[in-house]
């Protein structure tokens, strides 16, 4: 496969300006190309530059508002809400942080709720600000219902993926962001680009039965990781960032969307807690023991999750990243 390689500010100049020439306001380009390239320059592909088309046919079909502006809401003591009037979740979440991160110091805990927004992102970067201010976080969101149930052969669930993140002073912080789908559906869409076959597992064709196709998959129906335990997570993600918000389930989504190929819509759900609000005077001792289980899992060689990221992001900050031509091809295309 050709590639391209691209300096961090040339992906973010192309990315910004095929979202400009194509509608988006210039805060949602902006907020937009700064997402996707980050998940480019962090070695995150399927969440990175190659979203740029789907962001463009989301807005082409009309599931996306180009520029409406997020309003927020100071709800409750530990609560905030942030209305993202049918456009992409980011520039709601950047409004909402400095105050979702000053109620968590004040209570302890505090939630967010992002409503009415279309939403394509990867999860950790919306926890990696929290954990940069010493805050435990967590986030959630349905999707599309693009994933049976366990033991099903019909989609009924999202990927719903979920993602935790710990602070660790003077280290990349601890974050992990999974799918709770077999894989990413990007995982799939890029290995059906380029002509890969998908491991067992990952999906079902649309009679039901396992296929390594991702055609097929994408067409049938993407499966749970760890069965009838990833389901349940699943089923976890639906409630919690669906009906508990006030919000649509995948299934929702997917019928609001009637076939016109856009991006997921509904709402997210992110919990920041403060560890020095739980542990006061104690808690440098007890973060500690968290450093103790870091270093016992690295003596093991055990990969920490949000540390390849890290690599991936000073090697990219050198040397810029490299997408397939075909990519770059379809987004100046696109511009």
């Amino acid at each position: 496969m050709e590639q391209i390689t691209l300096t961090l500010d040339a992906a973010y100049d192309l990315a910004f300006g095929v979202l400009r020439r194509n509608g988006f306001s210039e805060a949602h380009a902006a907020a937009v190309a700064r997402n996707t390239v980050n998940g480019e320059r962090d070695g995150c592909a399927s969440h990175g530059l190659y979203r740029i088309p789907g962001c463009v046919r989301t807005l082409r079909a009309g599931k996306v508002s180009p520029d409406a502006l997020p309003t927020v809401q100071d709800t409750a003591p530990a609560l905030v809400k942030a209305d993202a009037a049918g456009a992409f979740s980011l520039l709601a979440w950047e409004k909402a942080l400095p105050l979702l991160a000053a109620k968590t110091r004040q209570c302890g805990i505090a939630a967010l709720a992002i409503n009415r927004c279309v939403h394509f992102s990867a999860l950790w970067a919306d926890i990696e600000p929290l954990t940069e201010q010493g805050l435990v976080a967590l986030a959630c969101t349905p999707s599309h219902a693009w994933v049976a149930p366990a033991g099903g052969a019909t989609p009924l669930f999202g990927t719903n993926p979920l993602a935790f993140g710990w602070p660790r002073a003077g280290k990349a912080p601890f974050i992990f962001d999974m799918a709770t789908s077999a894989a990413a559906r990007g995982e799939i869409e890029l290995r059906r680009r380029a002509g890969k076959p998908a491991p067992p597992g990952w999906g079902l064709d649309s009679e039901g039965r396992e296929t390594t196709d991702p055609a097929q998959i994408l067409a049938g129906a993407m499966l749970p990781f760890g069965g009838h335990k990833g389901s349940a997570l699943a089923a976890m993600v639906e409630l919690i960032a669906g009906p508990l918000i006030g919000d649509m389930t995948s299934q929702e989504s997917l019928d609001f969307d009637a076939g016109a190929g856009g991006l997921p819509y509904g709402g997210e759900l992110i919990i920041a807690m403060d560890p020095r609000r739980f542990l006061g005077d104690d808690a440098d001792v007890h973060l500690a023991r968290g450093e103790a289980m870091f270093s016992a899992m690295a003596a093991q060689g055990a990969r920490i999750p949000g540390e390849r990221r890290h690599r991936a992001r000073a090697r990219s900050e050198a040397e810029g990243v490299t997408i397939p031509s075909a990519l770059y091809q379809e987004m100046t295309a696109l511009g």
